[in-house]
């Protein structure tokens, strides 16, 4: 078994949150994304479901990587997301009951989702459990990253609140999360709208090519070190 070494976790991990992140980057989960990231609740619910099957799924696949025939390879992969997300609306149904019923049919959707597959098979299958299990974590993390910005956005500028409903959908304990920003508010109906998420959508793809390309402007212009040329001795006459 190859050990993991701290320069793998790293890169593991700022590719899920940034280089490669699932939605800003490879343009994956969208319809999740656009469906129910209309309050901060509903986005924030679906990332810690997408997330926690991300997870589970990564370590299985990479247990099972290398006793499972190539023919059936993405058959069986499929099986087992589709295993986790079955427990996790279940789950969610006995649990978080109003958050489930809100979230609906895009719990089981998780099974269709372009990035558990798309991780499963690019680096769950060739990496070992500990490695694919976080990459799996950090992949689900970028992608609720993502999701709690964009409901957090919409819901501000739709109601003027942030975190509506979270003690009816989390519980009690949490109601504090509650916020009115903007009191008396009134709608902004654009962004409850599925077109209103394509444009926050947007402007965050923007705003992250802008910083990528700012810090690549930093890292050109910083200097280059050059070695000092050898010293040359004059030959003994």
């Amino acid at each position: 078994m190859s050990e993991v070494t701290l320069d793998e976790v790293k890169k593991v991990g700022r590719n899920g949150l940034w280089d490669l992140n699932p939605v800003l980057v490879q343009l994956l989960g969208l319809c999740p994304l656009l469906a129910v990231s209309g309050t901060a609740v509903n986005g924030l619910g679906m990332g810690i479901a997408t997330t926690l099957v991300l997870t589970l799924s990564g370590a299985a696949v990479s247990l099972v990587r290398n006793v499972v025939p190539e023919e059936v390879r993405l058959p069986t992969f499929v099986i087992l997301i589709a295993s986790f997300v079955t427990a996790v609306d279940l789950l969610m149904n006995a649990y978080f009951h109003d958050l489930h019923k809100v979230l609906g049919l895009f719990v089981p959707l998780i099974v269709t989702n372009c990035t558990l597959l798309g991780r499963a098979e690019a680096f769950a299958s060739k990496n070992p459990v500990p490695l694919a299990t976080w990459d799996g974590f950090m992949m689900g993390m970028g992608f609720t990253g993502v999701l709690l910005v964009l409901g957090m956005i919409r819901e501000l500028l739709g109601n003027g609140t942030l975190f509506a409903g979270a003690g009816n959908m989390f519980g009690p304990a949490w109601a504090w999360m509650e916020t009115t920003v903007i009191p008396e508010y009134g709608s902004f109906l654009l962004m409850i709208l599925p077109p209103g998420a394509f444009l926050v959508l947007g402007f965050l793809l923007a705003l992250k090519n802008i910083i990528n390309a700012k810090v690549e402007e930093r890292r050109e212009a910083q200097p280059t070190e050059t070695p000092a040329a050898p010293e040359i001795k004059p030959e003994a006459t």
